[in-house]
């Protein structure tokens, strides 16, 4: 697969022979389930899209079955900018519903493969995303990353995975799950790819209340050869697998021999950051969601009266998980338990932001796991616990608004990639990708 510098440089006949190539290669892999439809919107540069981002005249489900009929009406901003760049959405990738999941086995469509081993989940939500750029179905994809949605699938499934720092990149046009954590971010096969994609879609818009007014680029100024002080947790990763041990391991050894400074440091217990985020993530699932009654958007099941018509077309539109995380978020904002649990959850996330601040102090960069192993089998996360704790090493970057990338390492003993992820202080996406092309380089990971 041609990678997306690449691809910029196409000329129009060239790009749609391969466009219609590319479609031919997504047609012959459906068992993948990594598409759920290819539209090829326009002249420019395929580009995959998950499906919550707004495309006009597409249907866009959230990979859920309350939302089937709907067409967008319009683009999200982030299509926009793509578009004036000489870039196109190619097709909707599957996707957990409403991004509640880690491993895209929630989805009205039906499960994603991972390329790598079919036994194994692509890991969520932006599961089709991540899956379609591993097999060469896409040069390059938009996900969305709420608690690890797009870094936690990016290491699952062998390639660079970037969130950006809350409000860099608008959300206008994102179907929304918990308003305050969303990101839309980029899902390349290399770093640079990363970082170009990322500099189109990020910038301030007036229609995002919570966009910053910043437009700075990174790519143009990408330098693999700075030194940097980066933090490593030891403690941090007691409850990995010895397969993301050994990967952090290498990386520390490669970062040294970049002539990179690594220093020790340490985070709070992650349960803490658990509970503040489902807390925090459902409470405002509960509203976001609440729009989706039957009336307004997709499908609806009619009832007696209108109270039943929503009762009705709630509980037959949302699936088990998203019903789930609704009354966890009811339960959370309810007369008597707000101050208990959410007021709680809001004074924790301050002391994760504090705790990360700290150490940004005199460090450029942290070193992280991404989850606790390599991606597990189909049903190993049946409990909807084992999949809140499977996050354990994501959220807290969501909790704090800042930007870390996933990129990929080595494989773990069964063969499937192990990725880490390099954190930034927030809006210093430059630095998060100078560290991230030295690791890259200096691990020179094979597919």
């Amino acid at each position: 697969m041609i990678t997306l510098k690449e691809a910029l440089k196409l000329s129009k006949d060239e790009l749609k022979k391969f466009k219609e190539d590319l479609k031919s290669k997504i047609e012959a892999k459906p068992e993948l389930n990594a598409y759920l439809d290819v539209n090829n919107a326009g002249d420019g540069v395929p580009i995959a899209i998950k499906d919550n981002i707004q495309v006009q005249d597409w249907s866009v489900t959230s990979g859920s079955n309350i939302l089937q009929g709907y067409i967008a009406p319009y683009n999200a901003t982030v299509i926009n900018k793509m578009a004036k760049a000489g870039l196109t959405p190619f097709g909707r990738t599957n996707m957990d519903e409403f991004a509640m999941g880690s491993t895209t086995e929630s989805s009205f469509y039906g499960k994603t493969l991972n390329p790598h081993n079919s036994d194994y989940v692509p890991g969520g939500s932006s599961g089709g995303s991540a899956a379609a750029v591993a097999a060469g179905l896409a040069i390059a994809a938009l996900g969305s990353d709420t608690g690890g949605s797009i870094r936690q699938p990016a290491s699952f499934c062998g390639i660079v995975g970037m969130k950006p720092t809350y409000g860099r990149v608008s959300r206008y046009g994102l179907g929304a799950y918990a308003s305050s954590l969303d990101q839309i971010g980029p899902m390349t096969q290399n770093v640079e790819d990363a970082a170009i994609l990322y500099d189109i879609i990020s910038g301030h818009d007036e229609k995002d209340s919570t966009s910053v007014n910043m437009n700075d680029k990174v790519s143009d100024k990408l330098d693999a050869t700075r030194k940097l002080k980066i933090a490593v947790l030891p403690k941090h990763i007691e409850n990995a697998s010895e397969d993301i041990k050994k990967a952090y391991e290498l990386a520390i050894t490669e970062l040294k021999n970049a002539g990179h400074e690594i220093v020790e440091r340490e985070l709070m217990d992650a349960k803490f950051d658990i509970s503040a985020y489902y807390i925090t993530a459902t409470a405002e699932a509960t509203t976001n969601l609440a729009r989706y009654d039957g009336i307004r958007y997709g499908n609806r099941v009619t009832g007696t009266n209108l109270e039943d018509t929503f009762i009705q077309t709630r509980s037959n539109g949302f699936g088990d998980e998203v019903k789930r995380r609704i009354l966890l978020g009811n339960f959370v904002l309810s007369s008597g338990y707000y101050e208990a649990y959410y007021v709680k959850a809001q004074k924790t996330r301050h002391i994760i932001k504090d705790q990360y601040a700290k150490i940004f102090k005199d460090v450029d960069l942290i070193l992280s796991p991404i989850a606790p192993g390599t991606a597990p089998k189909f049903g190993e996360l049946k409990n909807p616990m084992d999949m809140y704790l499977s996050d354990l090493y994501s959220i807290s970057v969501n909790l704090a608004g800042l930007p870390a990338l996933s990129l990929p390492i080595n494989k773990g003993e069964n063969g499937m990639p192990v990725g880490l992820q390099l954190i930034a202080k927030a809006y210093d996406e430059q630095t998060l990708f100078d560290g991230a092309l030295s690791l890259e380089k200096q691990i020179n990971y094979t597919k």
